[in-house]
């Protein structure tokens, strides 16, 4: 018998993650409000990913490592953009910085006034 762990987007744009023995009546139940609080006030869901796995302990091991993901990297890993989804598993202070040139490059402003 196979499980499966999904990802679903709530009509208000939140995630839920969840597991099953049996994955189209659980996203039917979700569509009818039935089963889970925090979907019964957010429908329409829409499944975005789902994954199997092939016991129930290990669908639930995968469920809760994927709850706790911030939206970026559910979002990085729903895509399957597996580079983004590696940027987002590090810690916030080891992510290298895209903005105000601070990673490397040479600051836009100073390279303008060295070209004048």
């Amino acid at each position: 018998m196979a499980f499966w762990v999904y990802i679903l987007r709530c009509a208000d744009g939140r995630y839920y993650t969840g597991h099953t023995d049996d994955l189209e009546r659980r996203l039917a139940q979700h569509q009818r409000g039935e089963g889970g609080a925090f979907t019964s006030t957010r429908r329409p869901v829409t499944r975005m990913w789902c994954g199997d796995a092939p016991t129930r302990e290990e669908a639930l091991a995968m469920e809760r490592r994927l709850k706790p993901w911030s939206r970026a990297k559910k979002e990085a890993g729903i895509a399957g953009d597996y580079a983004r989804l590696s940027f987002f598993a590090k810690p916030p202070a080891e992510r290298p910085s895209t903005s105000l040139g601070t990673n490397g490059e040479r600051d836009s402003l100073a390279s303008r006034e060295g070209e004048s």
